[in-house]
């Protein structure tokens, strides 16, 4: 019969040998990496995304493209237009305020619009909610990190 501190003793060994299991990369708490996106209107993957942090600011760059669609930003505008997807910022200038990134811009490069961005963690860092607004109209997707 096991006393109740050799359960807790157990039950801890259980949950840092579950904690170690999980790859190094996979940092939960932070939404560096890669992510993959969906097209809003099919729920189709579309891109993968990689986030990564320069002195405390976010960008996401489009690292792999995931059908057979656009490969230029023919709707983008400047010095995008035209430009290849791959390699693409779409994420730029977010910063940490709370448990969320925000005070960025997204670009969707199916319309070539941009609009502010947040950024937050949800599902345990396995999925990112990532929100545009333009004025009082926002449109947020789910995001889910590429392992």
């Amino acid at each position: 019969m096991r006393t109740h501190h050799q359960a807790r003793a157990a039950g801890l060994a259980l949950l840092l040998s579950a904690s170690l299991a999980l790859p190094a990369s996979a940092d939960t708490g932070s939404p560096l990496g890669k992510w993959r996106t969906f097209d809003p209107d099919t729920g189709a993957p579309k891109t993968v995304v990689e986030i990564t942090e320069t002195e405390g600011t976010l960008t996401g760059t489009i690292v792999e493209l995931l059908d057979d669609g656009e490969t230029t930003c023919s709707q983008c505008d400047g010095d995008r237009k035209n430009q290849p997807l791959l390699g693409m910022p779409v994420l730029w200038g977010l910063t940490k305020k709370g448990d969320e990134w925000s005070g960025g811009t997204i670009l969707r490069p199916a319309n070539g619009k941009t609009a502010n961005a947040s950024l937050e963690l949800t599902d345990g860092g396995s999925k990112l909610e990532v929100t545009g607004s333009k004025g009082i109209m926002s449109r947020s997707q789910t995001w889910e990190r590429v392992e």
